[in-house]
């Protein structure tokens, strides 16, 4: 089984998992628990010699010396999934070399995981263009660069699936400033990039991740033609 395998077995199986827990009117906190339990299972089992990162796991910091890093959000929108909303999702990725090499997101609401070894084509871009933003507290920087571009926000919840809308077409940029963490965007990024889409930081450098400090304070996925205009866009609103 190839890694990127691995990582969409594990990722649907988890989602699998949440469903069930969702079904019997569990809170995102058993959910939490449980799909991290089982993701860090089947990943020592079938990758034993390989370091983990983990929402749900105290960090053990062996991890920097590591050229192959797990990078895992067992339930990415624990608020969504308590609200019984579709937008949360389920993360798993690899990073090697702190690049973003493999990954898997699962929307279990929707019945779909997607992956980095099986992009789909791009549907045609809509204008204007649509940004995806939080749904409960977009940033000021966030609706100054939607209003410059003259993007028509929508207001979603987890990472995971904010970044799958732009990868499925529903929304042409993902624009966050609001402060994130590795195991919020590894996957992510990793499915945007094998899909053909921009990620970075929003100054335009790259995301590196098993760093020591968990933190990415801000990210953009968008469709490669809205790319320069964004960046552009943010330097000038700082």
């Amino acid at each position: 089984m190839t890694d990127a395998e691995l990582a969409r077995d594990i990722a649907t199986e988890a989602g699998a998992l949440l469903l069930a827990i969702q079904r019997d009117c569990a809170g995102g906190d058993r959910g939490d628990r449980e799909a991290n339990s089982l993701i860090l299972e089947r990943l020592r089992a079938a990758r034993p010699d390989d370091a983990i990162l983990s929402e749900e796991s105290a960090d053990d910091l062996a991890r920097l010396d590591q050229r192959r890093v797990w990078i895992v959000d067992p339930l990415d929108g624990t608020r969504e999934f308590a609200e019984r909303r579709d937008d949360w999702a389920v993360h798993v990725a690899l990073a090697v070399d702190g690049a973003a090499a493999v990954g898997a997101v699962s929307l279990p609401r929707l019945g779909v995981t997607l992956s980095s070894d099986a992009p789909s084509p791009l549907p045609p871009a809509h204008r204007p263009p649509r940004m995806l933003v939080s749904r409960s507290r977009a940033s000021a920087l966030c609706i100054d660069v939607a209003g410059r571009i003259g993007a028509e926000q929508i207001g979603m919840g987890s990472a995971g699936a904010k970044a799958m809308a732009v990868v499925r077409g529903e929304a042409e940029i993902y624009l966050h400033s609001g402060g994130q963490h590795q195991w919020d965007n590894c996957a992510p990024v990793a499915v945007a990039l094998a899909a053909g889409l921009h990620a970075s930081r929003i100054d335009g450098s790259a995301i590196v991740y098993n760093r020591a400090e968990t933190s990415i304070p801000d990210l953009l996925i968008c469709r490669a033609e809205w790319a320069e205009i964004v960046l552009s866009t943010v330097s000038n609103c700082s």
